[in-house]
């Protein structure tokens, strides 16, 4: 099966990759910057970290969180409209907005951090998915929106 939808899937995994590598990369000079024995470091939490690293450091690692919360639910609409025959044309375009949307909340994340910037994109992105969601819901029940 080949839908125009599985593009914006395997765009945001890979960017969700990218920003792993971002984390590593800022993460690791940032605990030996702060003496952490890196290579026998044990347990601890989140917190444990935060308290020793400095903060900017730790935004792609939020960043790379957040990539794992809300986008879940946009892969799985992704994957019901494709099976529905629904992921090309308006469902496509509507699938690449919120991949837009989604690295711009990433790169202002892990630049600048400024929350109503972040929280503006997270909206729109939050809207972008209910269109999708909405949709998927129109196709299941018979309801053409085209």
């Amino acid at each position: 099966m080949h839908s125009a939808i599985f593009g914006p899937v395997i765009a945001l995994i890979g960017w969700t990759l990218i920003m792993w590598l971002w984390m590593y990369f800022t993460r690791i000079p940032a605990m030996k910057r702060a003496k952490i024995d890196v290579a026998n470091l044990t347990g601890g939490t989140g917190a444990d970290l935060r308290a020793k690293i400095d903060t900017k450091s730790q935004w792609p690692a939020d960043n790379y969180n957040h990539l794992l919360e809300q986008p879940v639910l946009f892969y799985a609409i992704c994957i019901v409209l494709a099976l529905m025959a629904q992921g090309d044309n308006l469902n496509a375009q509507i699938a690449w907005a919120y991949v837009a949307l989604r690295i711009a909340h990433s790169l202002i994340q892990v630049t600048t951090n400024r929350v109503i910037i972040r929280f503006t994109l997270f909206s729109l992105a939050t809207i972008v998915l209910m269109m999708l969601t909405v949709h998927a819901a129109m196709a299941y029940w018979g309801v053409s929106f085209h």
